[in-house]
């Protein structure tokens, strides 16, 4: 994200920043997650996007230098610009940003000859107390994550030793007069277990105020707002999740009836989706809506259709020209609202400068700008998915519907591979129903980032009774997260799993067998296909 592509609304400029420089790490987004926790308003940019300009123009109160996979030693290795260490506010570098920190600064880096280390680390202290490490070793160590084949082997000038592994002699090191520090480890993973201190630790010693708050977000989001779109109309392209959702009362908020809904209905929404979301909108929260029922429209051109990218292209070009369609009906709209998440913002920048890699090619109402005219407004630019929960609650909804587990935009074509048809979709609602309210009457709802069912594009043979079936198989899915970036599966018991298998087995026709999928989320995609 570069600078010409920061957020219309709302700008954080009346919050003191922390600028995360990134040199490519699979967690530098931890280490955002980390610092909204203390309250701190960070933003990452990539190291190819920060100049002496951009310096200049973000203004940051302090620095970090995040990981990265690439090494000092390679051809055009990532720098940050030189000017970063004459701003004069503290700067935090970790494992590449420890390294390039050192070698800029007049220190050495070596190659990694039997020193590399990867996994679980334990740092023990020197006798020489840092503030930075207020909190730590309060036992003789402090478990640490690394993750680094090179290796500081001669620290900058003015710089000391303040934490040592047995791979890693220069651990943790300071220059306490500039305010500068540098760690070898992963203070933003979970196996940092006191990571978080070290964090808070230092945008303490940055003097952050810590006023990153959803009460203060929505004011000045409203403000913003309003100061954006004036007396225009605007449309917003409404799914009934949370995202979508929060944006479009946070701006009804702002501009009342300058604001239509459009919730297109694609056919592939859960069982009483549609009801639900025109219910609460329509009804209860006075709000212009157009109900854009196309199901028939998206069905028919699925039809036939079983590839996983080609069914996503399809409703994607869909929902373009029936949102397209349906707006029309507002008239005069000069803006588009869409619930665009930092992630997203994140995650549509290359860090290389070159293509990125499609991961989803169907997300918001992508190419709708461009094609009606329409400028943007994306007031959750900012945040991350828990910090939009958190601003649901500060503007009102209902805490079942913010606390819902996220839905695909195309809906259950995710949920069932291989050729859809109404009778499939019809089986995997019901599949679906049953299985959500086994995890609400077990009171997991909570727990679970996200459940669904996934009808499989096989049939199996079963027994029911004295006869026998030739039905459909179904796959459970659970996985616990905090932002959607990684996830776990969820650990039902037995018991519970028996239950719910033989509940959709017993109530749902179509269906003979039912499986668990317990694999696991790295950084990408959660959904089925």
């Amino acid at each position: 994200m570069s600078k010409t592509d920061a957020p219309t609304a709302p700008s954080p400029l009346d919050h003191d920043r922390l600028l995360i420089i990134d040199f490519g790490s699979q967690v530098t987004q931890l280490i955002a997650r980390r610092l909204r926790e203390l309250h701190v308003f960070c933003e990452i940019h990539p190291f190819n996007t920060v100049d002496d300009a951009f310096l200049t123009d973000f203004d940051p109160k302090a620095v970090i230098l995040s990981g990265g996979p690439a090494s000092v030693f390679s051809e055009g290795a990532p720098r940050p610009p030189a000017k970063v260490f004459e701003l004069d506010v503290p700067i935090l570098g970790i494992c590449y940003g420890q390294q390039v920190m050192m070698e800029m600064l007049g220190g050495k880096v070596e190659r990694g000859h039997n020193t590399a280390e990867f996994g679980r680390a334990f740092v023990t202290p020197e006798d020489e107390k840092l503030d930075l490490l207020q909190g730590w070793f309060t036992t003789d160590k402090e478990q640490v994550w690394m993750s680094h084949g090179d290796h500081v082997s001669k620290i900058a000038p003015g710089f000391k030793v303040f934490g040592t592994s047995p791979n890693a002699p220069f651990a943790i090191t300071a220059d306490t007069t500039r305010n500068f520090y540098a760690v070898q480890f992963h203070p933003e993973v979970h196996h940092t277990p006191n990571g978080a201190k070290l964090y808070e630790n230092f945008v303490r010693l940055a003097g952050f105020k810590g006023d990153w708050t959803m009460s203060a977000y929505r004011e000045e989001a409203i403000a913003a707002i309003r100061a954006q779109v004036g007396d225009e109309k605007v449309i917003c392209g409404l799914s009934g999740g949370v995202d979508s959702s929060v944006a479009a009362v946070l701006i009804h908020e702002a501009i009342g009836d300058q604001l239509t809904c459009v919730f297109v209905d694609h056919g592939l929404l859960r069982k009483g989706e549609a009801e639900e979301v025109v219910t609460m909108f329509r009804d209860h929260y006075n709000m212009p809506l157009i109900h854009a029922d196309e199901q028939e429209l998206f069905l028919g051109a699925l039809d036939g259709q079983d590839d996983p990218e080609t069914k996503r292209k399809i409703i994607g070009k869909l929902f373009i020209d029936v949102f397209q369609k349906h707006a029309k009906e507002v008239g005069d709209a000069k803006f588009l609202a869409q619930g665009t998440l930092y992630p997203d913002v994140i995650e549509s920048v290359s860090f290389s400068g070159g293509p990125s890699v499609t991961i989803k090619s169907h997300h918001n109402v992508g190419g709708l700008p461009e094609k009606m005219g329409l400028k943007l407004v994306e007031p959750l630019r900012e945040l991350f998915k828990d910090e939009v929960r958190a601003l649901g609650v500060e503007l009102g909804l209902p805490k079942s519907f913010i606390g819902r587990h996220p839905f695909p935009g195309p809906g259950l074509a995710i949920r069932c591979p291989g050729e859809i048809t109404r009778p499939k979709l019809e089986i995997l609602r019901e599949a679906d129903a049953v299985y959500i309210d086994q995890i609400r009457k077990h009171g997991l709802y909570d727990e679970i980032w996200q459940a669904f069912v996934a009808i499989l594009p096989v049939r199996t043979v079963g027994v029911m009774g004295d006869g026998r079936t030739y039905d459909f198989a179904c796959a459970l899915r659970a996985v616990t997260s905090v932002d959607g970036m990684t996830a776990d599966y969820y650990p039902f018991t037995h018991e519970f799993l028996g239950e719910t298998a033989t509940r959709i087995i017993n109530e749902v026709p179509g269906i003979n067998r039912v499986t668990y999928d317990i694999t696991s989320k790295p950084p990408g995609t959660i959904e089925w296909e």
